[in-house]
């Protein structure tokens, strides 16, 4: 499956939760997205979810931004460096993020940085809409 693929796909589960949510204000929905009440209640959004698993080991993990508005990710590359292809990166340069290496491949690997993750941020940037938050993130198009 491509990113592309993978981001129109969830694109779709985060447009069905929402829309059996749109009774409950901002902060109510924001809320419902904590890991905790996310497994009970959405078990298919996340691989994890069946495992009781998070994607990163934080007290309150919020999961309305399962992707990342900063992480840029293109198919096909962005460009090649030393014999490698670059498919993803941050766009803030996280401190927190760092790059995987393979033989051919760079990857953008985001596992040590929770900025998605923290309610105080997605309030602060908080779109109903999932793809229009992430198609109008403060930098440019998480698709590249």
């Amino acid at each position: 499956m491509s990113y592309k693929e993978w981001f129109d796909a969830h694109a779709a589960k985060h447009a069905a939760i929402m829309e059996k949510l749109a009774h409950l204000s901002d902060s109510e929905v924001i809320e419902y997205f904590r890991f905790e009440n996310m497994v009970v209640h959405e078990n298919d959004f996340c691989p994890l979810y069946a495992q009781n698993k998070k994607c990163h080991e934080i007290d309150t993990l919020n999961c309305y931004l399962c992707a990342c508005p900063h992480f840029r990710f293109k198919d096909s590359g962005f460009h090649t460096q030393q014999g490698k292809t670059l498919y993803s990166l941050c766009s803030i340069e996280s401190p927190e993020g760092e790059l995987f290496t393979t033989d051919t491949a760079i990857h953008q690997n985001c596992t040590g940085c929770i900025i998605p993750h923290r309610e105080s941020y997605i309030a602060k940037i908080f779109n109903r809409n999932w793809r229009t938050l992430m198609q109008n993130s403060p930098t440019d198009s998480i698709l590249g």
